[in-house]
C-alpha cells in the first residue's frame, strides 16, 4: 500500500508514467475485486476498472482530488459499476416488455419493408451529417453517452455538442417529415 499518495498524484498529474504504473499496479486488482462484488462479472470488471483508470490519466490534469486517492479510484470504480447495473437493468426492461406483448414481434412484409426504407432514410442522413455531428450522434443514440460524456471523450465543450445534436435532430426530423409526406 501507498502511504504517502500526494506524491505520486503530483507526479502523475505532472504525467510522470511510472508513477502512473506504480498506481495502477497497487490498486488494480483489489479494484477488480471491488467491482466484481457489483457486477458478478470478472471480465466486466477489470473492463471497468481500466476505464476508471484510462479517465484517471486522460483528466490527471483537471482532477480534483478531495479525498485520497485510494477513495477516488474506488468510487469512480463504484459509480461506473452502478451505471452498468442501470444500463443492463434498463436492456432487461425493454427486453421484457418487448416479449410480454402479444404479437409485437409478428412483423409482415409491409412492416419490414417500411423498416428497411426507415434504416436506409436514417443511414442516408448519417452520411449528409458532418463528420464530427455523425460521431456526436452516434455516440449519444447509438453508444448511449450523455453530453457531458461526449464532450469530455470528444475534448469539446457540452454546448458544442450540444449544437451539433441539435442540427442532427433538425436534419433527421425534416428528412422523416419529407419521408412521411412521400409515403
Amino acid at each position: 500500500m501507498v502511504t504517502n499518495t500526494k506524491i505520486p498524484l503530483q507526479k502523475i498529474i505532472k504525467g510522470d508514467l511510472n508513477a502512473f504504473e506504480k498506481l495502477f499496479k497497487i490498486y488494480y486488482e483489489e479494484l477488480c475485486l471491488f467491482a466484481y462484488k457489483y457486477l458478478k462479472d470478472m471480465d466486466l470488471s477489470e473492463q471497468i476498472v481500466q476505464d476508471v483508470f484510462y479517465t484517471f490519466w486522460k483528466n490527471r490534469e483537471k482532477l480534483t482530488i478531495h479525498t485520497s486517492v485510494k477513495s477516488y479510484l474506488y468510487t469512480a470504480t463504484k459509480n461506473q459499476c452502478l451505471k452498468e447495473i442501470r444500463s443492463k437493468k434498463y436492456e432487461e426492461q425493454y427486453i421484457y416488455h418487448e416479449k410480454s406483448i402479444p404479437g409485437q414481434n409478428v412483423n409482415t412484409p409491409v412492416d419490414e419493408l417500411n423498416a428497411k426504407e426507415l434504416n436506409n432514410l436514417i443511414e442516408l442522413t448519417l452520411k449528409t451529417l458532418p463528420e464530427k455531428t455523425r460521431q456526436i450522434f452516434t455516440l449519444s443514440r447509438y453508444q448511449g453517452l450523455k453530453y457531458t460524456e461526449i464532450a469530455e471523450k470528444l475534448s469539446i465543450s457540452i454546448k458544442t455538442v450540444e449544437a451539433r445534436m441539435g442540427k442532427a435532430l433538425k436534419e433527421f426530423r425534416k428528412n422523416l417529415t419529407d419521408y412521411q409526406q412521400a409515403s
